[in-house]
């Protein structure tokens, strides 16, 4: 009898993470339960004016991960589809709160397909309890000194809150 060789599944999560949310979080835990290895690859947008580096975004998913021995966090700054090559990866993961955000990624994974008919995309719906939620919302409350407690990680509170008020 042939031996069968297991083929490692291995996903990319991409995103500006400007910063991580609990909504990123989310997609994170249950991405990473479907795969063998989670690569959480943090992109600069061009379209995006990001307040933390892309080594400091990174630093911050690293603290959040630290307990999932199975994801991984890089930084990447070329086109997805070749990012994904790279990596040996099957899938890209993209998490949809609302139908706008549907609208976007379809336009985004049908680019990607037509750059790479290999590379396929994942939606992933978000928790509701995360659906209103989003980098940039955070960053307003926390520049007005409002709580962010429950929308992102403790680091990532005193993260922006260093950086937004130099405290």
């Amino acid at each position: 009898m042939e031996k069968v060789t297991k083929i490692e599944r291995i996903a990319v999560y991409p995103g500006s993470f400007d910063p991580v949310t609990l909504g990123h979080m989310d997609i994170i835990h249950r991405a990473a339960k479907q795969y063998d290895r989670l690569i959480v690859a943090v992109l600069n947008n061009l379209s995006k004016k990001p307040l933390f580096t892309a080594e400091e975004r990174a630093d911050l998913l690293r603290q959040a991960t630290a307990d999932l021995p199975n994801v991984e966090v890089d930084v990447f700054r070329d086109l997805l589809v070749n990012y994904v090559d790279q990596k040996q990866a099957q899938v890209v993961v993209r998490g949809v709160r609302s139908v706008t955000d549907f609208e976007y990624e379809l336009q985004i994974a049908t680019t990607n397909r037509k750059l790479n008919e290999n590379v396929e995309t994942i939606f992933m719906m978000t928790n509701p309890l995360y659906s209103y939620l989003s980098s940039s919302v955070v960053k307003e409350i926390s520049q007005f000194k409002g709580d962010i407690s429950e929308l992102v990680t403790p680091e990532v509170r005193t993260a922006l809150w260093a950086k937004l008020h130099g405290e």
